[in-house]
């Protein structure tokens, strides 16, 4: 599968953590819930905008990920400097909670920087389901069809879509693979819908994030 399910125990933690998505448009439960994680490997990562990206703002978090875990961003550019930040630290809200995972620290910094709010605290919860079954991510991940609207300077919304039929669970006890189908192909496709807002560093902090499995607007 794709981001894999995780055992039972942990999934009741995620899915506590993770209440919010109960707002989501198709009531579904938020793609990390089913277990699917991501990884980033900076070289499959499109350049973020000069005016966003990580080597614009030196006391912004680097994430180094292992070489099995990879990203592939498929939005291009906006073309629109506010809308470009958005998308960027928008990626990198993505990549910093799986940096997380891998790292096997709920309390990372990287993912506090780039949240806020209740999303923080759930982001923390989700990432300790993981290290309590000690497990991570491995794969390639892949996002697309991005969609960002500004509300005055300071606030926006990031829409986006998720393929997950090329990322997995790693389990570090036995070095082993969950690479178990989902029985409904369609699910491998989850929509996202995150609110940001510009904090008074500069940077576009995820504050809310709703998810629908299996949408139809992710499809192939």
């Amino acid at each position: 599968m794709n981001r894999r399910s995780l055992p039972a125990a942990a999934a009741i933690a995620t899915a506590a953590a993770l209440l919010l998505t109960a707002c989501s448009g198709g009531g579904d439960s938020k793609s990390k819930d089913s277990g699917k994680i991501a990884g980033a490997d900076q070289g499959a990562s499109k350049p973020a905008s000069p005016s966003a990206s990580s080597s614009a703002a030196p006391d912004r978090p680097k994430f180094t990920f292992p070489a099995d875990v990879s990203y592939v961003f498929d939005w291009p550019k906006a073309g629109d400097p506010d809308r470009d930040a958005v998308l960027a630290d928008g990626e990198q809200f993505i990549k910093a909670e799986d940096y997380a995972i891998v790292k096997q620290d709920p309390k990372e910094a990287g993912y506090r920087f780039y949240t806020e709010g209740q999303l923080a605290a759930s982001t923390q919860e989700y990432i300790a389901s993981y290290v309590k079954v000690k497990a991570r991510i491995t794969g390639t991940d892949r996002y697309y069809n991005a969609t960002v609207d500004l509300s005055g300077k300071k606030t926006a919304t990031l829409s986006y879509c998720e393929d997950q039929r090329k990322t997995f669970d790693l389990y570090l006890k036995t070095n082993k693979v969950d690479r178990t189908p989902l029985k409904n192909p369609k699910d491998n496709y989850v929509l996202y819908n995150t609110a940001l807002s510009k904090n008074d560093q500069g940077v576009w902090v995820t504050t809310k994030l709703f998810s629908e499995r299996g949408s139809n607007k992710c499809q192939p």
